[in-house]
């Protein structure tokens, strides 16, 4: 696959190595994110998506390579330090305060409690059924309402990366095309950058400005939105392991 065009990266990957005991989870995984894009990580469960995913936000140690954020080594930092860089992140499964109202999911994902409320009013016009929906506690949302909640805690933190974990799965159709809408308007509107990790190709299809696709832990195939309709990308996806 032909690479994509140049851009100044916002996040770049050298070398990456994870993984526990003998086993390899990640293999010399090289990558790097454009500023202001949309980029989406394909490849069939156990490729280590989720894994290179969890190494960026430090979740999970890596045992070789580098992580870089704006140019600044970001490898060595604890996770609460990668979100306080500038980069928000939504992982598989949401993970959002089931016992807490939507409100207050909100408020405790603020890193500028002054600005809190004006945030808050920012995400609601990002996803109105949370206004709707704001004394209601976390856990009594629907699937595609919690992912909304998701995202919007994300946001919370104004970051300049926002990093997605397969925010597809188990969600209706119609709440995945606005999810889709949403991410589309805040990199084009907005001029944030976001990394999706995804499996459904056509989603994926549909939204990215470039593509990476995993296979055993590695980089086997990249490039820009002509090539990610090819029939090759979809081929190495199918491939799994």
């Amino acid at each position: 696959m032909s690479e994509s065009p140049s851009a100044q990266p916002i996040l770049s990957i050298e070398g990456l190595e994870q993984g526990y005991g003998s086993s390899r989870i990640l293999r010399a995984l090289s990558l790097s994110v454009p500023k202001g894009q949309l980029t989406v990580v394909l490849g069939a469960n156990g490729v280590g998506k989720t894994s290179l995913m969890k190494a960026i936000m430090g979740i999970v140690p890596i045992s070789a390579g580098t992580i870089r954020f704006e140019g600044q080594a970001l490898h060595t930092h604890p996770p609460h330090l990668r979100v306080r860089a500038g980069i928000g992140y939504v992982p598989q499964g949401r993970e959002i305060f089931p016992r807490l109202s939507v409100s207050e999911n909100l408020i405790i994902a603020s890193r500028q409690p002054k600005a809190a409320a004006e945030d808050i009013e920012a995400i609601y016009g990002i996803f109105p059924v949370l206004k709707q929906m704001a004394r209601r506690k976390g856990g009594d949302l629907s699937g595609g309402q919690q992912q909304q909640l998701a995202i919007g805690r994300a946001l919370m933190g104004r970051p300049r990366l926002l990093i997605l974990d397969e925010p597809t799965e188990g969600i209706q159709p119609n709440i995945i095309q606005m999810i889709g809408e949403t991410l589309r308007q805040l990199v084009d509107q907005r001029g944030m950058t976001v990394l999706l990790v995804e499996q459904y190709f056509a989603f994926a299809r549909g939204l990215a400005d470039q593509f990476f696709v995993l296979r055993k832990g590695a980089v086997v195939a990249q490039g820009d939105r002509a090539a990610l309709q090819s029939e090759g990308v979809e081929h190495y996806m199918l491939a799994g392991h």
